[in-house]
């Protein structure tokens, strides 16, 4: 009996977590459909008088949310295969493959993890001022190119790989990139699938990085472009709804169609690690 009761208890906290959670969004969602000025009255309204999406289309007419949403749809699906490939193959390299001073590298990149990203910027900035990159999208794209957190992920869930196989294929002449494309990278889609989910999110969500390095509006990712219409469109709620659905809306859809995938990666590499 107090296990059913416990039981009960816990499904009644998770729909309060849950609902707790979705409120908010819901009600974004229902202020980007009310008329102006709508969402500002008082008692606040949790439904639109009357639908309007006047406020979507004044995002992508007169004020161009298209390409903005474009430069994150590039700067997040490119960051992200290229991040594949790379943390993919430095993460097996360091479980896999025996090459002099593996080990301290490894030690260095885990102890660099404990540094806060915002010490590194200043100094990357200066060096992406170098190389012509700053005020490029290909500079905003650069820092996640490569993670120590992605990297670490891989080489956790490759160390599971049996050596024995392997072997075997280099025993059969494969070389080393056959080996890693044919047998290596199906055996880490889970935990790529994963690193994915997070590269995608994170880029796409990431304020502090484009707002250092663009200064041409054109080239403006989605969270900045939005926020730079707080301080021109200040009292339109509505409006500023409307442009936070668009940005979340990508965000739901990666989840959904990954979220099968990403908790498996999840579950697997902690085990296997």
């Amino acid at each position: 009996m107090s296990r059913v009761r416990s039981s009960v208890w816990l499904h009644v906290a998770l729909v309060l977590g849950a609902a707790i959670t979705l409120v908010p969004l819901a009600w974004m969602l229902s202020a980007s459909l009310m008329s102006p000025g709508e969402a500002t009255t008082f008692p606040p309204k949790l439904l639109p008088g009357a639908i309007t999406f006047e406020h979507y289309a004044a995002l992508f007419t007169r004020l161009d949310l298209a390409r903005h949403l474009g430069n994150s749809l590039f700067v997040a699906v490119f960051t992200t295969l290229l991040s594949l490939a790379i943390n993919g193959a430095a993460g097996y390299a360091f479980a896999k493959l025996r090459f002099r001073g593996r080990e301290p590298l490894f030690r260095t990149l885990l102890a660099a993890l404990v540094i806060p990203g915002q010490v590194g910027m200043l100094p990357l900035f200066l060096l992406l001022q170098k190389m012509g990159l700053v005020n490029t999208l290909a500079g905003v794209m650069i820092p996640g190119l490569a993670s120590i957190f992605g990297i670490f992920m891989v080489r956790q869930y490759a160390l599971s790989i049996p050596d024995e196989l392997l072997d075997a294929a280099r025993m059969d002449g494969a070389g080393e990139f056959h080996i890693f494309r044919t047998i290596v990278l199906p055996l880490l889609s889970p935990i790529l699938v994963t690193l994915a989910a997070f590269t995608f999110l994170s880029m796409w969500n990431d304020f502090m990085w484009p707002l250092i390095v663009l200064s041409d509006q054109a080239k403006y990712t989605l969270p900045v472009a939005l926020a730079s219409l707080v301080g021109e469109h200040v009292q339109d709620t509505e409006l500023m709804m409307a442009g936070s659905v668009i940005t979340v809306t990508p965000v739901l859809i990666v989840f959904l169609l990954l979220q099968r995938a990403y908790v498996r990666g999840v579950l697997v590499g902690g085990v296997k690690g």
